[in-house]
């Protein structure tokens, strides 16, 4: 019996560094390859494959300043000044979903996010969390905030298999990512929390309200 537990718990170690062996190593090569498909992508296509994932790869000085601003603004006020964690933003959230009784606020910052899309899944576990939060310490110390911000920017759900500004701007306005205004912008960061329902509730008043408050903000944000 202690020979068995023995090889189980050696399998199951084995099995965790061999995860961070592999996110690791494609951190490492992302910091100079463009990131063509992730995590979040591969689930979306395997739950339907006979709709095709809508993605484009944008460099950072290809997508507009006002993106840049519309989404830290939206997402992660304290983007450059943090390591990874907004320690004060998970409180505060806590904090919300105790009162309320249920979820209604993350404390996620853009880096953590980006770690669960790149490699991980939605379902929320401690498990899930635990290894996000691994993955986006090493994020932090391997790429710069400006490489965080461009593979966000490219790999975030916009919609229904729609992944990615550049996507993005072409199915909402048919234009490219370069282009956008500064309202453009606001709509696509307000719609990150929940894309594929607004998606198709562009005049939902929730939506509209965090649009204008994102456009009345965007100009205090800072981006790399």
């Amino acid at each position: 019996m202690k020979a068995f537990l023995a090889r189980t718990l050696l399998i199951l170690v084995s099995l965790v560094l061999l995860v961070q062996l592999w996110i690791f190593a494609s951190l490492a090569w992302w910091r100079t390859h463009s990131v063509e498909t992730t995590m979040m992508m591969r689930l979306d296509y395997w739950s339907d494959p006979s709709e095709p994932i809508k993605h484009q790869w944008r460099d950072y000085d290809q997508i507009s300043d006002y993106v840049k601003h519309a989404v830290v603004a939206a997402e992660d006020g304290k983007f450059l000044q943090h390591n990874g964690f907004d320690w004060a933003g998970m409180q505060f959230a806590l904090e919300r979903n105790k009162d309320k009784g249920r979820v209604v606020a993350g404390g996620s910052t853009i880096s953590q996010q980006l770690a669960k899309n790149l490699f991980l899944y939605n379902k929320r576990s401690f498990v899930r969390k635990g290894q996000e939060a691994v993955a986006t310490w090493m994020m932090e110390r391997m790429w710069s905030k400006e490489r965080i911000l461009e593979v966000y920017l490219n790999s975030v759900e916009f919609g229904e298999n729609i992944y990615g500004v550049e996507a993005a701007s072409q199915h909402y306005f048919g234009k490219s990512s370069r282009s956008l205004s500064r309202e453009q912008a606001a709509f696509l960061a307000a719609i990150l929390p929940n894309p594929k329902y607004y998606q198709d509730h562009r005049n939902d008043p929730k939506l509209k309200y965090r649009k204008r408050m994102i456009q009345k903000y965007m100009r205090y944000s800072h981006i790399p």
